[in-house]
């Protein structure tokens, strides 16, 4: 009796197993690392957590992936892979409303993991990385033949490319909003971008007066300025203590009596981010009269310093999430009040907003500069300021 028995009791867990263990756990896998590399940046976040999120163990995550870099870039596809679905469903010479909706649904149902192509695809390797932009590129395409068949002009690309900045902009922020609503202001805002004549905007006659370049003038502020264009480049996790020192002309070790580590150089140069803004935003609002001016003002503001200090703006959004909680603090304290600014002159100027309503349609704003300034490549002139100004102030509903 105890042979046959003991098949039984041995079936019972196996049995049990098969009955928990989700089909689809290799999707469940990727969404869970989807969002923790959104959160905590690529290489910050673990394996362990990814297998946390999703009720594993590491050694099982292992089973599906090889490594983080491969389940990495499986989530940086699996975003674009959804869109460029998404917009296969809508036929050809559908209204751009249609197209762009389709996009919006997708981004935000994908909200918490959205962020992982924008800012972290800096990581991926040439190929991946290529791969990834064809795909991005499809997507791309479709929304420039929807502007072009409804409002054509010379700039259709880069208001199709902006409008996609707008809705893009859900995934870098945490504004608790209802998914119908925010699906009908992100709509809105795309359709005002993909409308927005650029050239004939001109939304802001003064000259935007931004902070001087730090000029560095210590060995410290040096180390700074030569690790800001690093970063930029290859990302934070990628440069070493040698590259920085060598482009200062220090060995390794001589950093440390400057900086206790790389990690106090990064926030130093977010730092650096947050205090020539702030400055800029002063200095813009100082004669401005009115709600609707105050908003220009800030919008010729926001992209002057974009175009101005692209890789130190770049270093700070891309990197900030990495910082530890104590350097990160004061970081995110400047981001609240800068929004905040932002978001009282727009409430100003549209009433009918209530707060959580303004704070998306601001941080579409920023999603219209970053996308615009990619797509011009970040070839700084007045032409391209006040063209992206224009697409920002589009965006906001004014």
């Amino acid at each position: 009796m105890a042979p046959a028995s003991r098949p039984a009791r041995s079936a019972v867990p196996a049995d049990r197993a098969a009955a928990t263990r989700p089909r689809n756990r290799r999707q469940l896998i990727v969404e869970a690392a989807g969002r923790v590399f959104s959160e905590r940046g690529y290489h910050t976040a673990s394996m362990e957590e990814v297998a946390a999120g999703v009720g594993i163990t590491a050694a099982a995550l292992y089973r599906h992936f090889p490594n983080k870099y491969a389940l990495f870039a499986e989530c940086a596809d699996v975003m674009v892979d959804g869109l460029v679905s998404a917009l296969d469903e809508v036929p050809p010479g559908a209204p751009l409303t249609d197209v762009l909706a389709a996009v919006t649904r997708i981004t935000i149902a994908h909200r918490a993991s959205g962020g992982v192509y924008r800012w972290e695809a800096r990581y991926l390797d040439h190929d991946d990385r290529r791969r990834l932009a064809l795909k991005f590129g499809r997507l791309v395409e479709r929304v420039d033949e929807a502007v072009q068949r409804e409002h054509p002009r010379p700039d259709r690309r880069l208001r199709a490319v902006a409008a996609l900045g707008a809705i893009a902009s859900i995934t870098m922020h945490h504004t608790s909003i209802a998914q119908r609503r925010a699906e009908e202001l992100l709509l809105a805002s795309a359709l005002r971008v993909a409308a927005s004549d650029p050239a004939a905007g001109r939304p802001c006659a003064c000259a935007v007066e931004l902070p001087d370049r730090p000029v560095p003038r210590t060995r410290r502020a040096e180390i700074l300025a030569a690790s800001i264009p690093l970063f930029a480049r290859d990302g934070f996790a990628s440069v070493t203590n040698g590259q920085i020192a060598q482009a200062v002309g220090l060995t390794p070790s001589a950093l440390y009596r400057h900086y206790p580590g790389k990690i106090d150089i990064l926030a130093a140069a977010c730092l650096q981010a947050a205090g020539l803004l702030a400055q800029g935003v002063e200095r813009s609002l100082r004669e401005v009269s009115g709600p609707h001016d105050a908003i220009v003002a800030l919008a010729s503001t926001y992209v002057a310093y974009s175009f101005e200090y692209t890789e130190l703006n770049s270093v700070a959004e891309a990197e900030v999430a990495g910082l530890p909680a104590g350097l990160r603090r004061p970081l995110v304290l400047a981001q609240r009040e800068h929004i905040a600014v932002w978001e009282q002159q727009l409430r100003l100027a549209r009433p009918e907003l209530d707060p959580r309503q303004a704070r998306v349609l601001v941080h579409a704003g920023f999603g219209v500069v970053v996308e615009a300034g990619r797509g011009l490549r970040w070839q700084d002139s007045a032409g391209h300021r006040e063209a992206v100004t224009s697409l920002v102030v589009g965006a906001l509903g004014l």
